[in-house]
């Protein structure tokens, strides 16, 4: 089953959050809380999108990122890194291994609705 976006995330209220304000603009979601279970949901639902943190359990952030870039199935997905503010370095890293966007966290929803439209292709149609 395919879905719009995989979001990462093991921080219960932004992931809620993510979870309410990407299905409320449309978007079919599934949501993991650790990098191996993210790795896992890849296979399984392959979206079209990707919305990762940085600090997950199991694997970190670079780790699934590593994984997708490294995949022949998903190294061209398109991926969305969550960096906590001020983690400059957390930025540079996920660049250097292929993230598309960033949205520092604490995030605007306008932002991140914004970034995963230019990520997915879409433009904001009327509303």
């Amino acid at each position: 089953m395919a879905i719009d976006i995989l979001i990462a995330e093991d921080e219960p209220s932004i992931l809620e959050s993510l979870d309410f304000i990407l299905r409320r603009a449309g978007w079919s979601i599934s949501s993991v809380t650790d990098g191996e279970a993210a790795i896992a949901a890849l296979r399984q639902f392959q979206p079209r999108m990707v919305v990762l943190d940085v600090m997950l359990p199991k694997r970190n952030g670079f780790d699934v990122l590593k994984h997708i870039r490294a995949d022949a199935h998903t190294h061209a997905l398109p991926v969305l890194v969550l960096t906590a503010k001020g983690q400059q370095q957390d930025r540079r890293i996920a660049e250097e291994l292929g993230a598309n966007r960033f949205v520092t966290k604490p995030y605007a929803n306008a932002e991140v609705v914004g970034a995963v439209r230019q990520l997915l292709g879409e433009h904001a149609g009327p509303g």
